[in-house]
């Protein structure tokens, strides 16, 4: 599994770690940002395919910011997805 750490942007999460596997979404962490949402939107986001979850979370904003956390979880994985985003390790 390819696992990546994605520093956020416009939101009160500051950072989002995931793993990808064969094209399937795990281990998602916020750091920071409304707990109980942000670790609900990371139990929902297990185990989907990461363009469903792009699909679905993109173009979320929150109080006009132009953003989201859910958002920034779709813009993260579109960077891993595109080569954009360096997995760690």
């Amino acid at each position: 599994m390819k696992k990546y750490v994605y520093q956020t942007r416009g939101t009160c999460a500051r950072q989002i770690a995931f793993g990808i596997e064969e094209n399937i979404l795990h281990d998602v962490q916020f750091v920071f940002g409304c707990s109980g949402n942000t670790q609900g939107v990371a139990r929902l986001a297990e185990g989907m395919e990461v363009d469903k979850v792009i699909a679905l979370l993109s173009n979320i904003d929150c109080n006009g910011r132009g953003t989201s956390c859910p958002a920034q979880l779709a813009t993260a994985l579109k960077k891993a997805k595109n080569g954009e985003l360096t997995p760690i390790e």
